[in-house]
């Protein structure tokens, strides 16, 4: 059987078919996670923000607009779920280290981890909404359109908005020293 389109599983849902609904969440679970974990840097508060992202996407479906991929409106969801729980919870969170990339090489996994520590870092000094969408755009991949969809604001907004959230970052990169100007 072909793999049917978001869309089309959207309808299937609302007529009552919970088997699309299952397709979905299967098709989803690890993009909302992943979005979550990086916002709140907490696999347990990823793990909770992705369930509550699912049963308000179950609760809301007939609320979807297919003018905008599926995704998008789910990314949205799942922005501000995650988004409620750092401003709920107030506080930096610390890095797994589990979750740190290396390289083949052990000098290549000590930079590589340095880096990653780094970036990290960095992206948690940045204020939530910024750090919402350096991740959205760079490590989820939206468009524009879509990041201006899932955060209610004008395209142009977006890109001015993301222009000085890179530029903080660099300056934040810059001044733990990766990527330092002489």
């Amino acid at each position: 059987m072909p793999e049917l389109h978001d869309e089309h599983l959207v309808q299937r849902c609302l007529g009552g078919d919970r088997a699309a609904f299952g397709t979905l969440v299967d098709r989803y679970q690890t993009l909302v996670y992943n979005a979550a974990y990086r916002i709140t840097r907490d696999s347990e508060d990823a793990r909770d923000v992705t369930q509550a992202v699912f049963v308000k996407v179950f609760e809301r479906l007939d609320s979807y607009r297919p003018e905008f991929k599926f995704s998008s409106w789910l990314y949205k969801i799942a922005v501000n779920e995650a988004i409620d729980v750092v401003n709920r919870r107030n506080a930096r969170v610390a890095l797994d280290p589990a979750m740190i990339a290396g390289g083949p090489s052990p000098e290549d996994l000590a930079v590589a981890s340095q880096m990653s520590v780094l970036l990290q870092d960095s992206m948690m000094d940045l204020d939530v909404r910024s750090r919402v969408l350096v991740v959205l755009r760079h490590f989820a991949g939206l468009s524009y359109r879509e990041l201006g969809f899932v955060l209610d604001v004008p395209e142009k907004t977006v890109k001015s908005r993301l222009f000085e959230a890179r530029r903080l970052l660099a300056r934040l990169l810059a001044q733990r020293g990766v990527f330092a100007h002489e």
